[in-house]
C-alpha cells in the first residue's frame, strides 16, 4: 500500500523556511553604527536573562554575606556578654572585699581605741536553723578562754551574749531572740526598763510608765543592772510609742545590724566601755 505525504507537513516546512529567510535577512541587514539586526535581536533577548541571573547571584551572595555577618555578630555578642558577666562578677568580688576591709578596719580601730578593755574579735561561722530562735555561732571557744554570759557587741552596739561554749566555737543568743532580755535605760532621761527580743527585727522596751515622756528616735543604752552587759552600750533607738496597760508599748530598732553579722567583738569583762568613735578621740582640744 502506497504512503501519501501528509497534508500537515508543508506548514511546518513553510515556517522553517520563513525563519531561515528572516535569519538570513537579519544577518545581512545592518542598523546604525554598523550593527547587524541579528545581534540586536540577540542582545534584546539575552539582556533580561542576564539581568535575572545577575540579580539572583547578587541576592544569593548578599544573603550569604548577611548570614555570615549575622553569625559573626552573634558570636561577638556572646563574647561581649561573657565579658560583661565576668566584669560584673569581678566587680561584686571587689565590692565584697572592700566591704570586708572596711568592716575589719572598723573593728581594728575600735579595739585599738579601747586598749584598756580586754576583748576578742570573732568571726560568725553559722546561725541557728530554727526560725523561732535568733542565735549565731562564732569561731572562738574554750581554747580562747570564753565562757557563758560574756557580752558580744559590734562597734555599732549590743549583739547578744554567749550561751554555750565549745572547744573551738561558741553559741551567741542575739538580743532579738524572744528569750533574750537586756537591762536598759534612756540615754537622756536615764529612765530604766528592759529590752526584750521578739524573734522579729524590732525589739520591745518594757516597764516604762505611761506618764513617762518618750519620743521616737530616743537612744536606748544598757543599764548594767543585768550584770552581763557593761553600762551605756548602745542598744537601739525608739521607733514607735503607744499607750498601754499598765505600761507603754515601745518598739526599738537595734543599733547593731543583727541581720548582717560577719565579725563581732567578745568583751572579756564587764568593765565599762566608752563607745566614743576613734575620730572623736583624735580631735584636738578646743582652745
Amino acid at each position: 500500500m502506497l504512503d501519501f505525504p501528509s497534508r500537515q507537513r508543508p506548514f511546518p516546512l513553510l515556517v522553517t523556511v520563513v525563519l531561515v529567510q528572516v535569519l538570513l535577512l537579519a544577518f545581512q541587514i545592518k542598523r546604525d553604527n554598523d550593527v547587524r539586526l541579528v545581534r540586536v535581536w540577540a542582545v534584546e533577548f539575552l539582556t533580561p536573562l542576564q539581568r535575572a541571573a545577575t540579580w539572583s547571584i547578587s541576592s544569593v551572595r548578599g544573603g550569604w554575606r548577611n548570614y555570615i555577618d549575622l553569625r559573626r555578630t552573634h558570636a561577638e555578642n556572646e563574647f561581649l556578654k561573657a565579658q560583661v558577666d565576668k566584669l560584673q562578677l569581678q566587680n561584686r568580688q571587689l565590692e565584697s572585699r572592700a566591704a570586708e576591709a572596711d568592716r575589719l578596719a572598723a573593728l581594728l580601730n575600735f579595739k585599738q581605741s579601747h586598749t584598756e578593755v580586754p576583748m576578742l574579735v570573732a568571726q560568725v561561722i553559722g546561725a541557728s536553723a530554727d526560725l523561732a530562735s535568733r542565735t549565731i555561732f562564732i569561731n572562738r571557744g574554750e581554747r580562747d578562754h570564753l565562757r557563758r554570759n560574756l557580752p558580744v557587741i559590734t562597734p555599732d552596739g549590743v549583739v547578744g551574749k554567749i550561751v554555750e561554749v565549745l572547744p573551738g566555737s561558741s553559741q551567741v543568743l542575739l538580743i532579738s531572740d524572744q528569750n533574750s532580755g537586756v537591762g536598759a535605760l534612756f540615754a537622756e532621761t536615764r529612765t530604766h526598763g528592759v529590752v526584750k527580743g521578739t524573734s522579729d527585727p524590732l525589739l520591745r522596751l518594757e516597764y516604762i510608765a505611761n506618764e513617762e515622756k518618750v519620743h521616737v528616735g530616743e537612744l536606748v543604752v544598757t543599764s548594767g543592772e543585768d550584770k552581763i552587759y557593761p553600762k551605756d552600750l548602745p542598744v537601739g533607738t525608739v521607733t514607735s510609742v503607744k499607750q498601754g496597760n499598765p505600761f507603754q508599748v515601745i518598739t526599738v530598732e537595734a543599733a547593731a545590724r543583727l541581720d548582717r553579722l560577719e565579725d563581732v567583738i567578745v568583751l572579756m569583762t564587764q568593765q565599762e566601755v566608752s563607745m566614743k568613735k576613734p575620730a572623736e578621740e583624735a580631735e584636738p582640744p578646743q582652745q
